[in-house]
């Protein structure tokens, strides 16, 4: 679907029309630049490559300059295909955040928080095993039985076990937009969103 690229800056909260306290994400979106139109002609689809957030042209390789120069943009820092818009956008075009004026509802992905080496308790939310009240053990977060002794004798692929946990593509759909602010290119959102502060986001519509 259409949509921008955008920065979580935080959470926050207001108070809606009946009086009721919400809690709330702050997203500054856009302004995207468009430094590449798909076609069905040249890429066999319809997409718009959007651009956001500027970074040293020393940081940037000359293949990437290149692909730049021709939306005669600078260098940026993270770049994403969408689809779906019902206006025709041109080669460095710049997309603002009025594409949401009319939109209620929007869909946010982002990459969610990393938490390091985990357990099971905390990765896969296992209740643990054994009784807390009969001693000293070490079996109190710990996995369990992992499968049979005889049959199949080996671990089983997929099987849910202690490891890296989060930073990962994570997309909330149907976030409610509780107010828009174009001045400042700001959106709130209610609820939380993936990321941490600071990270990038795709906004969809």
């Amino acid at each position: 679907m259409a949509g921008l690229l955008g920065k979580k800056i935080g959470m926050t909260s207001v108070f809606g029309q009946d009086g009721k306290h919400i809690s709330c994400t702050v997203l500054e979106v856009g302004p995207c630049v468009v430094t590449q139109v798909k076609t069905p002609e040249n890429d066999g689809y319809e997409a718009l490559q959007l651009s956001l957030g500027d970074k040293k042209e020393k940081n940037t390789n000359k293949a990437m300059l290149g692909h730049l120069n021709k939306a005669k943009t600078t260098p940026k820092r993270i770049m994403k295909e969408l689809s779906g818009f019902k206006d025709e956008w041109k080669l460095g075009d710049t997309i603002t955040i009025d594409i949401f004026k009319d939109d209620t509802w929007v869909d946010i992905t982002g990459i969610s928080k990393g938490k390091g080496f985990q357990g099971v308790v905390k990765r896969h939310h296992f209740s643990g095993v054994g009784s807390r009240s009969h001693g000293q053990h070490d079996r109190d977060r710990a996995p369990g039985s992992m499968g049979g002794s005889s049959h199949p004798s080996r671990v089983l692929k997929g099987m849910k076990m202690g490891g890296h946990t989060g930073a990962k593509i994570t997309k909330i759909i149907n976030l409610r937009v509780l107010k828009l602010i174009p001045e400042k290119n700001l959106i709130l959102v209610k609820g939380a969103v993936p990321g941490a502060n600071g990270s990038y986001v795709i906004i969809e519509k």
